[in-house]
């Protein structure tokens, strides 16, 4: 949500904002002319308030005796009269209200100016490299070949159980899933200071809106029979721990990991990535969240992302970072760094965590602000919300499987895994050893 103050001081500076972001059927002065409607209904309420009241003190005077009663069927009329037009100014302040509100949720956040212009993710400005990409002597095959092949990947089973874009995990690939998480959440608990949430899976529309997912991707999620939502990522439960709320400033920052189910419908997917684990409509995820001070936003930003890159080095597995241009940056993100790992089957980067300084926007969307004392006087101003895949735990172990691969379709675990896959250095046909 955005500051009305921030469009009635700077409408040029918000609409060259639209533009980056190459929205044009919205201006500074569609929004302004909504503002100056709803401040006008509310100026008119005001008045006919006071009218209202004053009428209201002749009546007293008038039945008390104090003045002459020859002018109390008038006011008494004229009373009537100003409460129907405040019901009609409540009744149009409330609609042009919503109006400006929902004018207002439509429109993404404002992007950082480091972020570079561009149309789509061809013009995503690549950061830095990372790993050696592993030259094989034998072609390489891909993670669902692998994994059908040992017999632990179902991807038929899951589609007579719930439909396509499901997949059944078995024996040390379901092991390998948990110590992913287990790996994952250890180093986000224990190394870099994040409390470990267990958070709810199915969230109401409220919290929701607040991360920016509604209105405008009500399609990209699962809606229940009750109206509540499966979320498409912890995210929402995370951020929404601090909506509503005044956080003390000495409390900041505030740092929070959870292991989740994730489920998304993939609206828009079709003839997508259709085989495999890629696009799936559930998937589990480490998710980070950070609340923080405005200024350590930027700062917090490129430790979360060093995090998730740090992950990737430990599991050795090659990777590069890029900021995404304008027309890639997602609604409530004002700067965003996708980490994208080598795929060899895929024989390119794709997409593994993509982590996202949310600056005041999802907070203004919650109503999360903090406190502190300046200068002897309290101060209240919106935190700022970060997230990021810390990682996703299906799209790592893709990248797992295809990397660490061997000709007769066995693989490696790597090193730093073993603990968690009781010692065992490989999985094969026989389930690992």
């Amino acid at each position: 949500m955005h500051d009305i103050r921030y469009i009635r001081n700077s409408p040029e500076l918000f609409d060259k904002h639209l533009a980056r972001r190459r929205i044009y059927d919205i201006t500074s002065a569609d929004v302004l002319a909504l503002d100056a409607c709803h401040r006008d209904l509310i100026r008119k309420t005001q008045e006919a308030q006071q009218l209202k009241n004053e009428i209201a003190q002749k009546i007293g005077k008038i039945k008390a005796g104090v003045c002459d009663d020859s002018e109390l069927s008038l006011l008494a009329s004229k009373a009537s009269d100003v409460r129907k037009q405040i019901d009609v100014f409540d009744k149009s302040c409330s609609e042009v209200q919503a109006e400006l509100n929902a004018m207002l949720s439509s429109v993404p956040n404002i992007l950082d100016d480091s972020v570079p212009d561009g149309v789509d993710e061809t013009e995503n400005r690549v950061e830095k490299h990372w790993g050696e990409i592993k030259q094989f002597n034998f072609p390489p095959k891909a993670h669902y070949e692998i994994g059908e092949r040992l017999g632990l990947m179902d991807f038929d089973a899951a589609a007579r159980i719930a439909g396509s874009r499901f997949v059944v995990l078995k024996g040390e690939l379901a092991r390998l899933e948990r110590a992913l998480a287990a790996y994952m959440l250890d180093n986000h608990v224990s190394i870099f200071g994040y409390t470990e949430v267990s958070p709810p899976f199915i969230v109401n529309s409220d919290a929701v809106f607040g991360v920016g997912q509604l209105p405008k991707f009500a399609e990209d999620m699962f809606k229940i029979t009750d109206g509540r939502w499966l979320i498409p990522t912890a995210e929402v439960s995370l951020t929404n721990l601090v909506r509503d709320s005044i956080i003390n400033a000495d409390k900041l920052p505030l740092r929070y990991t959870a292991y989740t189910p994730c489920f998304r419908s993939e609206a828009g997917s079709a003839g997508k990535d259709t085989r495999g684990m890629i696009r799936a409509h559930q998937f589990s995820k480490v998710e980070m969240v950070s609340v923080v001070r405005p200024e350590d936003s930027v700062n917090e930003h490129e430790r979360m992302t060093s995090i998730a890159e740090g992950l990737l080095q430990e599991l050795d597995l090659p990777y590069r970072v890029v900021c995404l241009c304008s027309g890639d940056t997602g609604f409530s993100s004002q700067k965003t760094y996708d980490i994208e790992v080598w795929l060899p089957n895929f024989k390119r980067y794709r997409e593994i965590s993509s982590c996202s300084n949310c600056g005041s926007f999802q907070a203004r969307r919650m109503s999360a602000r903090f406190k502190y004392f300046e200068d002897g006087k309290k101060k209240i101003e919106y935190v700022h919300t970060l997230n990021g895949s810390g990682l996703p735990i299906g799209r790592t172990m893709i990248a797992i499987l295809e990397n660490y691969q061997q000709s007769d379709c066995t693989v490696v675990i790597p090193e730093v895994l073993r603990k968690y896959m009781n010692n065992a250095k490989e999985i094969n046909l026989h389930g690992g050893k």
